[in-house]
């Protein structure tokens, strides 16, 4: 995350270059002319790169600002205008602490790229100074934005990496970091699960030479109540198992845990800002590789639930590994609301574009709380239906319930939902089919560009539903 300083005035040594925030239809006189050339108007997105006497200035188009979001995207812009400036100024002189914390947090996440893994990075943005009228009014607003921004990176990092180096056990190491931030981290490794009765999440994990595991993050809060449960599906890296994917773009299978990271985020954001919520994740993380051991169509797995269910496609592995996970979550933690995140199918994208997530749930409160502060935070969904049908397609001949529909109908999201629903219970709860938002398309910024989709959502749902210690 880049280092962000608010300042008065500009620095005298290696300022970088200068943002200046252009709302549209106010040009600053002094570069009118060289705006008009450039036929800038101040169009959202648009930067204008000028030579100045002290340096290059970035004309940045803000459209016309109605709210945060817009100024978060204009500081994005202005980030990924500095070409290979180490140190960028913006110049939020005269906007709001508010529009001015906007900004930056919008540079935040417009300047990080992954490259971990790469010998050579060369020079990228790495500080952020932001000039300001007061300092001072600044600072706490960006320590509330500041811990969402860094939940929404570290949601990016983790979906980042190759599978090679985040295995499910390597995944589970990541998380126990998180403790030092006051996060209790408890690892359920091979042997608990299957004491336990986790029979839906051992198959999945069965093919890989690298074990499941069950990660639980507790964030108690400062107030007695029951916690608001988060569950992202990790699968660390999805082959399809023995119904195999095609070879073509099977390496974005790498992201297929991209529900987990962001739920991981999340925590990470509450820990950060010292939410008094109680909070939880459980995250199941896995491989569904193919191997002798490996689950197969028309096998029947006991769940944790105690219920069988008769897999149909090894491919919809995220469901079964979700339907462990809400059962342990609901019935050890008894949780106040549960929300599930997950690359779960393709035709949630055929359906809602890289534009939207499909949201799914029992509880219409906690469905229309989600889709507001979705819409506020930029990460927005859209209602879906579970049909009394979608249950019935799931009806099976050997056991209590199929895992997808079969026939004409290919793994669908609908269907993923519904059978998401029978291991749900009563508890309020809502399922986030992200598979079209967890990452970007080519074109937008750069290949597969992981989002952190997610993570700022559940931040800001619980700041705004779940902080209140009277309304539990």
């Amino acid at each position: 995350m880049l280092k962000v300083r608010f300042r008065r005035e500009m620095r005298r040594e290696a300022p970088g270059p200068l943002a200046i925030p252009v709302v549209r239809g106010a040009i600053p006189l002094s570069w009118a002319e060289a705006a008009a050339a450039a036929r800038f108007t101040g169009m959202p997105g648009r930067v204008l790169d000028l030579p100045g006497p002290a340096g290059r200035v970035l004309l940045v188009g803000a459209g016309t600002p109605a709210s945060a979001l817009d100024w978060e995207q204009a500081g994005a812009a202005a980030a990924g205008g500095t070409g290979r400036a180490a140190r960028l100024t913006l110049d939020a002189r005269g906007l709001a602490p508010e529009a001015a914390v906007a900004l930056a947090a919008g540079a935040c996440l417009g300047a990080w790229r992954p490259g971990r893994h790469q010998s050579v990075r060369g020079i990228r943005l790495a500080a952020l100074d932001l000039l300001v009228d007061s300092p001072e009014a600044a600072a706490g607003p960006w320590e509330r934005a500041a811990a969402a921004v860094r939940g929404c990176l570290l949601a990016r990092e983790l979906t980042a990496e190759p599978a090679n180096h985040l295995t499910p056990k390597a995944f589970a190491a990541r998380l126990e970091r998180l403790a030092e931030h006051g996060i209790a981290v408890d690892v359920l490794g091979r042997k608990r699960l299957t004491r336990a009765g986790f029979g839906a999440l051992l198959a999945v994990g069965r093919g890989s030479a690298h074990a499941p595991r069950l990660a639980v993050l507790r964030w108690r809060g400062s107030f007695a109540a029951p916690p608001v449960a988060f569950l992202g599906k990790g699968i660390c890296f999805d082959t399809g198992g023995l119904s195999l994917k095609p070879a073509a773009g099977m390496e974005a299978m790498r992201h297929d845990m991209a529900g987990a990271a962001a739920c991981a985020g999340a925590m990470l954001a509450l820990a950060l800002r010292r939410s008094p919520a109680p909070a939880l994740a459980v995250l199941p993380l896995a491989e569904n590789a193919i191997g002798a051991e490996a689950y197969r169509p028309g096998d029947v797995l006991r769940t944790l639930s105690g219920r069988t269910v008769e897999v149909m496609d090894t491919d919809a592995e995220g469901r079964l590994v979700l339907a462990d996970a809400l059962h342990w979550a609901r019935t050890r933690f008894a949780p106040r609301a549960m929300l599930d995140l997950a690359t779960l199918t393709g035709s949630v994208v055929t359906a809602l574009g890289r534009h939207r997530a499909g949201l799914f749930g029992t509880d219409a409160a906690l469905l229309a709380q989600v889709a507001a502060v979705g819409e506020a935070v930029g990460e927005p969904v859209w209602p879906l239906p579970i049909g009394r049908r979608h249950r019935e397609d799931l009806d099976s001949d050997i056991a209590d319930l199929k895992q997808c529909a079969t026939g004409r109908w290919l793994p669908d999201a609908c269907h993923a939902a519904a059978f998401l629903r029978e291991f749900a219970g009563e508890t309020p709860w809502a399922h986030l089919d992200i598979a079209g938002v967890a990452t970007r398309e080519e074109g937008e910024q750069g290949p597969d560009q992981p989002t952190g989709f997610g993570a700022r959502l559940l931040d800001a749902l619980v700041e705004r539903h779940f902080e209140d210690p009277d309304r539990h």
